[in-house]
């Protein structure tokens, strides 16, 4: 069992959401869940940053095309793709360390689903909240 786990392919591991290396380096056949902080911790951060991503390329691709005759306008997608980068390392460090310190202190494991659950959720709230313009009436 252990050989066929090492033989899945990378395409198979995304898909599987098996992510997260293992501190101890093991495998468990078919268990996803994560149980120390630093797996969690990464499991969710390794997401919201995959998913800021894909949320900030094809805006920055976008504007690339429809301003690149603009004098000025033309670097506006390294501020995009900058966005999409400094975003997740700076908030989304912060936000995955609490959900997983949460998951530690009350003594449960993390399967990986809920991981890209939490990921993609921070990216979708950084989405709404960029676009319903919520902080401009603050």
């Amino acid at each position: 069992m252990q050989d066929r786990y090492n033989e899945v392919g990378f395409v198979q591991q995304i898909l599987g959401l098996n992510l997260v290396p293992r501190r101890n380096g093991t495998h468990g056949g078919n268990d996803t869940s994560l149980s120390d902080f630093s797996e969690m911790w990464y499991g969710v951060f390794l997401w919201a940053a995959v998913s800021s991503l894909m949320f900030h390329l094809p805006a920055a691709l976008i504007s690339l095309v429809t301003l690149r005759q603009h004098k000025m306008a033309r670097f506006m997608p390294i501020a995009i793709l900058l966005m999409g980068i400094v975003g997740p390392v700076l908030g989304g460090v912060l936000t995955s360390a609490a959900i997983a310190g949460v998951y530690k202190a009350a003594g449960k494991t993390m399967i990986s689903l809920e991981a890209l659950v939490f990921g993609v959720g921070q990216s979708f709230c950084v989405l709404i909240i960029s676009f319903l313009r919520i902080l401009a009436t603050l």
